[in-house]
């Protein structure tokens, strides 16, 4: 399926609109909602979505946990904790790889076909945005290459900026 460019696709859309097998939620480590994405995403579920994520006592960072996806129109929530920015030298990186790691396998074990993510640690988790997206675009095409199920992966951006950075990463242009 060469690199895998025609299975990855960027857009600048509400991730809580997009029906596919899960979106990813860049949530806090206690998986009970919070600003940004994760309060986004909690309001459009409902509070089943919220019942459902007491139930699995929170989730260390670079780790996921589904759920299903109760009021959305993505039959699943993958919810990932990122590392909070902290200058580079405390294992953020590895961390960050680790999420979009995470949420493969899920996606894998539960034979989730089509997936949607936020800029993962990009909001008020403070991660600088050129690296970020460099990290989503290769964990991306290592998953996309491993796994032929896997159908297509949306990363859905929340302003033009950071849709054309995706762009430009995923074309080879931003060398983060």
């Amino acid at each position: 399926m060469g690199d895998g460019r025609t299975r990855i696709e960027i857009r600048q859309v509400d991730i809580t609109t997009l029906a596919v097998d899960a979106i990813v939620n860049a949530a806090n480590s206690s998986l009970l909602g919070g600003g940004g994405v994760d309060g986004a995403i909690h309001r459009a579920a409902g509070p089943e979505l919220l019942a459902e994520c007491r139930t699995l006592h929170g989730c260390p960072t670079g780790q996921a946990r589904l759920t299903r996806g109760y009021r959305l129109p993505a039959r699943h929530v993958i919810h990932t904790v990122g590392p909070v920015w902290r200058g580079g030298g405390a294992g953020e990186e590895e961390l960050l790889r680790s999420c979009y790691r995470a949420c493969f396998a899920l996606a894998r074990q539960h034979g989730l076909a089509t997936l949607a993510f936020p800029a993962i640690s990009c909001g008020v988790y403070g991660y600088p945005w050129a690296a970020a997206t460099a990290v989503a675009i290769a964990e991306t095409r290592v998953a996309l290459a491993q796994d032929d199920t896997l159908e297509k992966v949306v990363f859905a951006c929340f302003s033009a900026e950071m849709t054309a950075l995706y762009q430009r990463t995923l074309a080879g242009t931003d060398a983060a």
